[in-house]
């Protein structure tokens, strides 16, 4: 790889001579109340719609299903794989929360955050519980930014991106070993996509086919419009 005429890179290993800033200023990325989220979705009816994963895609399929609930609110169900998602808007401090459910992502316990979630790249997170979910984006904030594992309360893996949320300053071998770390993790906790983060992302993107979340709630593709959770 050449850069300014320069060989940057070779042998899939950066070139030794090549200078790191020791710093790079960036203004935080994450206007964030975290403490004040509010993930709760009242059971409005029985039966909602379900964003359907199709593997190795990022179009995904607009579902009907029955959703669970416990003591007037919607929650997950592991058993048939109906996963709380939410996306939490980071740029401007709305308060703004899109919140619905997944199938086809696995997780038997914990959640995953990222604060890179096309093309809006608010913080979106997938997760069994909520307790686990609001660790989850409390620790991508705290970090100004990443990529988070969380089960039992605890953080299982992360990678900070404090450069818009995006990106990180750390070399690239670093950042590569941690990547692997948080698709183990994600994948002990039950995670069946391949690269589980880059499937999350691609959750938030409301120009891919059939139906996504944005911070202001589910968006249908193909009405182009957002549409309610529940149908009755």
């Amino acid at each position: 790889v050449y850069t300014a005429g320069k060989r940057v890179a070779e042998d899939g290993r950066m070139h030794p001579d090549i200078i790191v800033p020791e710093s790079i200023g960036c203004p935080s990325a994450m206007q964030v109340r975290s403490d004040a989220l509010d993930l709760a979705i009242p059971a409005a009816g029985k039966t909602g719609r379900v964003i359907e994963l199709v593997p190795e895609q990022i179009v995904t399929r607009n579902r009907t299903t029955e959703i669970s609930q416990r003591d007037g609110l919607a929650v997950s169900d592991t058993a048939r794989d109906v996963l709380k998602l939410v996306v939490v808007e980071r740029h401007k401090a709305t308060g703004n929360i899109g919140k619905g459910f997944v199938s086809g992502f696995g997780l038997k316990k914990g959640a995953l955050a990222s604060s890179v979630a096309h093309d809006s790249h608010n913080i979106i997170a997938i997760g069994v519980g909520d307790v686990d979910i609001l660790t989850a984006i409390r620790t991508v904030n705290e970090m100004g930014g990443g990529l988070a594992v969380i089960s039992d309360g605890k953080v299982d893996a992360a990678l900070a991106l404090p450069l818009a949320g995006l990106m990180s300053a750390e070399p690239l071998e670093i950042v590569r070993e941690k990547i692997d770390a948080l698709n183990a993790a994600a994948q002990a906790i039950g995670a069946i996509p391949r690269d589980p983060f880059m499937t999350l992302s691609f959750l938030a993107l409301p120009v891919i086919p059939e139906l996504k979340l944005t911070d202001r709630g589910l968006f249908d593709v193909a009405q182009f419009a957002h549409v309610p959770l529940f149908l009755d």
